[in-house]
């Protein structure tokens, strides 16, 4: 771990869109990333940007292409809406930018392959913070060892609903809770059970119930799409010998069983160090960084991973355009199911 005034290589950035959430959660991070930041730009507010690059000592605009006139960059962090990611990323892409979006990426499915369509060889990436989170990192390292592995089901529990008109709103680009906030589950599924063949949608009236993801490696997931109050955002991994849970992103309990007899076995506790359950879990005594939201929350690694491909001249997997393009498709699928498989071509 190093700060930004320990980096000897920084990557020279701007920041489009410095509301609430930017200001709260990405400006905050830099401070942990090798970059160096030149300009940020805010279209509809002057006396903001103005204020924003005075306090990080560096200029502000409200014109896109007058800042890459200006300012010698190398990438551009995104932080506005969906309806204008895709048009802001094609302009910063043809500058010969690297580009990174926080979520939602885009509008429609159809957008993000537009974006793969130009994108080069450049770092484009979308901010998919909760695929990002050290638990999720977690649960793939244990999905994927030799020692557990045989992953057969996911069940992801998220405070949400699906639109009730849900083909209208895809054919009509309405901004909805689903668009929003529905790939934040969808990442962290995807990052941990791959690609997608088809899904189902099933909800009642108001827009709770289960959405079925069927993954290609035959893994079945459910997402759940709770009511009531927080926090309940919750997964759970089942493999045949063991069960994983990451419980409101800060806590991740490993259930590896004991060895166990019917009506013979006293006690719950054998001897040893095989079985039973793993759990780790954020603390709170002292002022740390692993206990931080913007660590916990996937933040910092999602922007991390973004400057580290830059650097290392990489492709990105997780929060890649390719990954977001299966994201914005099986967002699309779900909202047009009623009850009914959709593939994911």
């Amino acid at each position: 771990m190093s700060y930004q005034r320990e980096f000897d290589q920084r990557i020279r950035v701007a920041l489009v869109g410095i509301g609430s959430h930017a200001y709260r959660n990405i400006l905050p991070v830099l401070h942990f990333l090798p970059v160096e930041l030149m300009a940020v730009c805010n279209h509809s507010n002057r006396e903001l940007a103005e204020r924003t690059a005075k306090e990080y000592h560096c200029r502000a605009y409200q014109d896109t292409g007058r800042m890459y006139d200006s300012e010698e960059l190398d990438a551009v962090l995104f932080c506005v809406s969906a309806a204008q990611h895709p048009v802001l990323m094609k302009e910063a892409l043809k500058r010969s930018l690297h580009v990174w979006a926080e979520k939602p990426i885009a509008m429609f499915a159809s957008q993000v392959e537009e974006l793969i369509a130009i994108r080069g060889d450049k770092v484009a990436m979308c901010g998919y913070k909760k695929a990002f989170m050290p638990a999720v990192r977690k649960a793939i390292e244990v999905t994927n060892s030799p020692a557990y592995g045989n992953l057969e089901s996911i069940l992801a529990v998220y405070p949400m609903k699906m639109p009730k008109n849900g083909a209208q709103v895809l054919s009509s680009g309405q901004k909805t809770d689903w668009l929003l906030n529905g790939c934040h589950p969808l990442s962290v599924l995807l990052a941990i059970g791959g690609p997608v063949d088809y899904v189902i949608s099933a909800t009642n009236a108001e827009g709770h119930g289960s959405n079925l993801l069927f993954f290609k490696n035959s893994v079945v997931g459910n997402l759940h799409l709770a009511s009531g109050p927080q926090p309940n955002e919750d997964y759970h991994l089942y493999a045949p010998s063991w069960h994983l849970q990451i419980a409101n992103s800060t806590k991740v309990i490993l259930e590896r069983g004991i060895p166990f007899e019917y009506g013979i076995t006293t006690s719950f506790v054998p001897e040893g160090f095989d079985s039973g359950a793993l759990v780790w879990e954020t603390q709170n005594c002292k002022a740390t960084l692993e206990n931080m939201s913007f660590f916990v929350q996937g933040m910092y690694d999602e922007l991390k991973t973004f400057c580290d491909c830059i650097l290392e001249n990489r492709k990105p997997k997780i929060g890649s355009l390719e990954f977001s393009l299966e994201i914005m498709k099986i967002y699309e699928a779900l909202l047009i199911s009623n009850g009914k498989p959709v593939a994911i071509q």
